[in-house]
């Protein structure tokens, strides 16, 4: 199991991650930042705004937060507007580090009970569990991006944990 810790060491790295790569797309310019890239999302665009969606759902289902619009194949649409999800990437990283300051051992002991609509079935995992793949997910659609920016010119800082400031 992770600790309370882990979780808010992550929400941070999650925090410090975000700010890199929209600080880099935010220079790359609209055209840019909507070319299609062959990454599951299409865009850097489209993947920020399905890695927002992912979050939303996940922080729904952690904490009550209101449940985001639509499924997966809608996330890329969630937000439209590249001011709006830039603005909105950053308030909701602060929701969930305020989350991760509240989380607690028993909590990530207990388990969670949804519909999963990737999966067409009710699930229910340990928390913990369902902790790691929340960060997991973020590193994952974060990489792509960082590539993606990396392809068009762009340089994010560097994405290793251990150079994170504490």
């Amino acid at each position: 199991m992770i600790s309370t810790e882990h979780v808010r060491l992550m929400a941070r790295y999650n925090r410090w991650q975000n700010q890199s790569l929209y600080c880099e797309a935010d220079s790359l310019g609209e055209a840019a930042r909507r070319q299609e890239r062959g990454a599951f999302f299409s865009s850097i665009h489209g993947t920020l705004s399905h890695l927002m969606w992912g979050d939303r759902i996940w922080m729904h289902r952690f904490d009550g937060l209101e449940k985001p619009a639509g499924g997966i194949r809608d996330s890329v649409a969630l937000h439209p507007d590249w001011a709006g999800l830039k603005t909105s990437r950053e308030s909701f990283d602060e929701v969930i580090c305020a989350w991760a300051g509240r989380v607690g051992e028993a909590w990530l002991a207990d388990h969670t009970g949804w519909y999963s609509g990737a999966m067409g079935r009710d699930v229910t995992r340990p928390n913990w569990l369902l902790v790691t793949h929340f960060f997991n997910h973020q590193t994952h659609h974060r990489g792509q991006v960082h590539a993606m920016i990396t392809s068009a010119g762009g340089k994010p800082d560097d994405t290793d944990l251990i150079f994170m400031e504490t």
